[in-house]
């Protein structure tokens, strides 16, 4: 994520609509935060101090909500019905709950760093400006739901292998990475069994933009999970599919036992964990897939695919989750901005249909896979068309990389006599 110190920003317009992108920065005098997640390993005493922080936060954060709701109510109490039966009527905002906490803590708030419980009141001063802003209104957090807590500016630090946390202690940590720049803040995450610590940090770093020569157009589908615009394709991996007979199974064990039981709770556990496997597994192949692009590409050109809308199509939903294209673009965008490269999302309107050299719109369903343009004789997988047609609508690469790429194909089947192998 890149931040600017000065008023610079990037933005390019689509076919229909303009699209916010990834900024590319033309100025030196820039920072950026970054984050680093690294796994923490707390002996029995340590887990559960922080099993007890986490619970604390947790009751914090509903208390704060409950009184907010409460005073909500009050609120439109005395605008309907001009009725103030008690307290006052005042909205209440973070201000007003950090100042009530400092005096009134109980002695298991007592228990955790005093800069961690101001967090959680944050954290529900944030979700109601998200509610203000169109967003759902915030929910209480059950005993499961709550699995993180940070340290904003102080209360922690790093030391020899080890990660000291206010009022927890020393934890064992594995640094297989080296951290750049300085830690702003410190977040501890739980996942079922496992802990996590994730540092923010702010890199005084110049962001020295690169000169677009290798613009790559890419398509993305189920079929190929990537189709790019010269030919290569990237299969789709497909873990949700591998892993679901042994999902299925454990699954079916689940239903049978019996509600509220411990039994019940470690079988819960297991099934989470299956879906974690299955989680990692597709968060490494998107980092992989994502840095490999960025190396080789300078300017990459994505469609801008509403994906919450895609997966209401109930017989691909489980294709289009697996293959987690929301993910891999956004990583390809982080990865970009770090290295002063440029990610652009188009729109995806009609690119599977026109035809990348005539332009012409040929219709065709998605049983069609190959693209015949009866209009200008290319025939041509129908993603590999729709790549070109992609990199096609950039603003970098209009006029100059599409029709290069055009030529390429065209090339391509001339010499082949027939469509190019990809």
């Amino acid at each position: 994520m890149l931040t600017q110190k000065s008023t610079c920003e990037s933005y390019f317009t689509g076919e229909h609509k303009t699209y916010i992108v990834s900024k590319h920065i033309k100025i030196c005098e820039s920072y950026m935060k970054k984050a680093y997640q690294f796994r923490i390993y707390p002996n029995k005493n340590q887990e559960v101090k922080l099993n007890r922080t986490l619970s604390i936060c947790r009751h914090l954060y509903n208390d704060s909500l409950a009184e907010r709701k409460r005073e909500a109510e009050l609120n439109n109490l005395e605008r309907d019905f001009g009725v103030i039966p008690w307290g006052k009527t005042e909205w209440i905002n973070y201000y007003d709950q950090a100042n009530d906490l400092s005096e009134s803590k109980t002695n298991f708030q007592k228990e955790v760093f005093s800069q961690v419980l101001q967090n959680v009141l944050k954290r529900v001063e944030r979700s109601f400006k998200n509610f203000y802003n169109g967003f759902g209104y915030p929910r209480f957090q059950g005993r499961n739901r709550y699995n993180s807590f940070t340290y904003p500016q102080s209360g922690f630090g790093l030391d020899d292998g080890k990660i000291t946390l206010s009022k927890i202690g020393n934890i064992r940590i594995i640094l297989h990475r080296e951290i750049e720049g300085k830690i702003k803040t410190c977040t501890i995450k739980k996942d079922i069994d496992q802990w996590y610590v994730a540092f923010s940090c702010e890199i005084d770093k110049p962001i020295l933009p690169v000169e677009i020569k290798e613009p790559i157009g890419i398509d993305m589908g189920l079929k190929s999970l990537l189709t790019l615009s010269n030919g290569e394709q990237i299969e789709p991996p497909e873990f949700l599919r591998e892993s679901e007979s042994k999902l299925k199974h454990e699954q079916k064990r689940l239903s049978r036992k019996k509600k509220k039981s411990q039994n019940r709770n470690n079988q819960r556990i297991i099934v989470a964990k299956v879906h974690r496997t299955i989680r990692n597994q597709r968060k490494d192949f998107a980092h992989k897939t994502s840095r490999q692009l960025v190396e080789t590409f300078d300017h990459i050109v994505f469609e801008d695919l509403q994906i919450k809308n895609m997966v209401q199509n109930h017989h691909l939903a489980k294709s289009i989750s697996d293959a987690g294209w929301s993910q891999l673009i956004g990583f390809t965008k982080t990865k970009a901005e770090c290295a002063g490269k440029v990610v652009e999302l188009v729109n995806p309107r009609n690119t599977s249909q026109n035809c990348s050299v005539c332009g012409n719109s040929v219709p065709k369903d998605l049983s069609v896979r190959v693209h015949s343009c009866p209009f200008c004789g290319l025939e041509l997988d129908r993603d590999h068309n729709a790549a070109i047609n992609i990199l096609n609508r950039s603003i970098y690469t209009a006029g100059i990389a599409g029709i290069n790429a055009c030529q390429g194909t065209q090339r391509s089947i001339n010499a082949a006599g027939s469509s190019p192998a990809l």
